[in-house]
């Protein structure tokens, strides 16, 4: 039976275009292909969820504009209840202009538009979803405010509580003792505990440092090199398998969401993370950031047709 899953973030029309290189400041390259289509890091990680197999409800803010109601469109066709999902009157939905260049890198330029008016009134109307959810996600491109709310909710309401600390920035610490899993990347990482990642020690010390703050399970995402991964039963490493990159963007979202789905389906963090990095490293090899998310079908029939590479994590 499907475990719910609430994620609180925002929603963009991602715009992008595939071309030779990303240019420099004051230069103009000659892209290649066109897409439009779904964004933003609360809406991708929605996406990966609901597509891993999780029943998902979304809250969030657009506009009351075509891009917006195109949005709640997508979210609907991806079976995510958009119950929560306040159409603002005055504000547009949040817009993000995204280059990708051949070897799969992006550079992305967001206007966030209804996105930052996400308050604490909209987290309050949304608090029946967070306390009958197993797990609630939630990252940071929202107003700091809105996320505090939604975490102090969702601890007290004794529903779990991933955060994925992205985009980077600096972050109150006092907030991690209500979160159960952090996920952040190499410089989320590094910008929270201050410590730089340099090796298998560097990861260490971040976790140990991590737990200090309260949160119970580390998850950092390394890309192509897996996720360390730590709590107070000890530290691992689990690599990522071998694909051909296309598009980067929106794996680390990939990787949340579908995490939020395994856990609320009822698997230990570990095995979660092994089968979210299965995921993650699957949508990199299509472009988009939420036309990549693999399905459940997709990510358990290439686990098994895959093998997972030995890895060093020191070859940082």
């Amino acid at each position: 039976m499907k475990k719910p899953v609430v994620v609180i973030g925002s929603y963009n029309t991602d715009l992008t275009i595939k071309s030779r290189r990303i240019p420099q400041p004051g230069e103009t390259v000659i892209g290649g292909q066109f897409s439009e289509g779904g964004g933003g890091k609360g809406a991708n990680q929605a996406v990966a969820a609901s597509r891993a197999g999780a029943d998902v409800s979304f809250v969030a803010r657009i506009g009351n504009d075509l891009l917006g109601k195109a949005g709640l469109q997508r979210l609907r066709e991806e079976l995510i209840d958009t119950r929560f999902v306040v159409q603002d009157p005055q504000q547009p939905t949040g817009v993000a202009f995204i280059v990708v260049d051949d070897a799969g890198e992006n550079s992305i330029v967001v206007a966030s538009g209804a996105n930052a008016l996400l308050s604490n009134h909209d987290i309050a109307a949304a608090q029946q979803v967070i306390s009958a959810s197993q797990v609630m996600l939630v990252q940071l491109e929202s107003p700091m405010e809105a996320v505090r709310a939604a975490i102090v909710r969702a601890h007290a309401a004794g529903t779990m509580v991933i955060l994925n600390p992205a985009p980077a920035m600096s972050l109150d610490i006092s907030v991690l003792k209500e979160v159960d899993i952090i996920t952040p990347n190499k410089v989320e990482a590094e910008m929270i505990t201050g410590i730089a990642v340099t090796d298998e020690e560097s990861l260490r010390a971040i976790v140990q440092k991590l737990l200090s703050y309260g949160v119970r399970h580390v998850l950092i995402t390394l890309g192509s090199k897996g996720v360390f991964t730590g709590s107070k039963e000890g530290m691992e490493f689990l690599p990522a398998f071998r694909v051909s990159t296309v598009d980067s963007t929106g794996a680390g979202d990939v990787f949340s969401g579908a995490l939020a789905a395994f856990i609320a389906a009822g698997l230990p963090v570990a095995q979660a993370a092994r089968k979210a990095i299965a995921a993650a490293s699957l949508s990199v090899t299509k472009l988009g950031a939420q036309t990549s998310a693999p399905t459940l079908g997709e990510i358990e029939r290439f686990i098994a047709e895959q093998q997972v590479p030995e890895s060093n994590v020191m070859s940082l």
